[in-house]
């Protein structure tokens, strides 16, 4: 944790503009705010793509800052959460020695142990996958790299879904459809 400051996740519903990643991105840069994490891809609305970004940063800030991105052409939406509020993962693959994979047998263990999967092999390496939370991972990454065996790594950025029961966006869609309907 970085001092007084708690980590968000910031996600954001916009149109699939070019620039937009720019823009939203721009208003963490202008804030000297770190992102630690940024994922984007197609939501499940049809024309909108999901931004899903993590920071360390406090309560005035992170308000300050979800409005700021609101506000860029393009956004529809812009929610922040603690880790309280949703569900989050990250997913990553390691490519390990197969050779070391072989003299080794607490690697196996360990991959099992940690809930991750061997989805390839051959006999120069092996791919590992994971599924967890960042902690979770570093965890296996670290024990991997002690035992010399770690040819590559990478990690995503997060995915996170609300706990919420009700969907923030499509409600936001309804009330807009709604307030359109009337004005004709």
């Amino acid at each position: 944790m970085e001092n007084d400051k708690t980590l968000y996740t910031v996600i954001i519903f916009s149109e699939n503009l070019v620039g937009i990643l720019n823009a939203i991105t721009s208003v963490f840069t202008r804030r000297h705010i770190n992102i630690e994490s940024l994922n984007v891809s197609a939501s499940s609305i049809k024309g909108l793509h999901r931004y899903t970004i993590t920071c360390w940063c406090d309560p005035y800030t992170i308000q300050k800052v979800t409005k700021q991105i609101e506000k860029k052409i393009g956004v529809v939406r812009a929610n922040y959460f603690t880790n309280e509020d949703i569900f989050i993962q990250e997913t990553a693959l390691f490519k390990l020695s197969t050779p070391k994979l072989l003299e080794h047998h607490e690697i196996s263990g360990l991959i099992r142990s940690h809930s991750a999967k061997i989805v390839e092999v051959n006999p120069t390496y092996a791919i590992v996958t994971m599924v967890g939370m960042t902690e979770e991972i570093l965890s296996l990454f670290h024990k991997l790299m002690e035992l010399d065996c770690v040819l590559q790594y990478v990690r995503s950025g997060a995915i996170a879904v609300t706990k919420n029961r009700r969907e923030l966006i499509n409600e936001y869609l309804e009330s807009m459809k709604q307030r359109f309907a009337e004005k004709e």
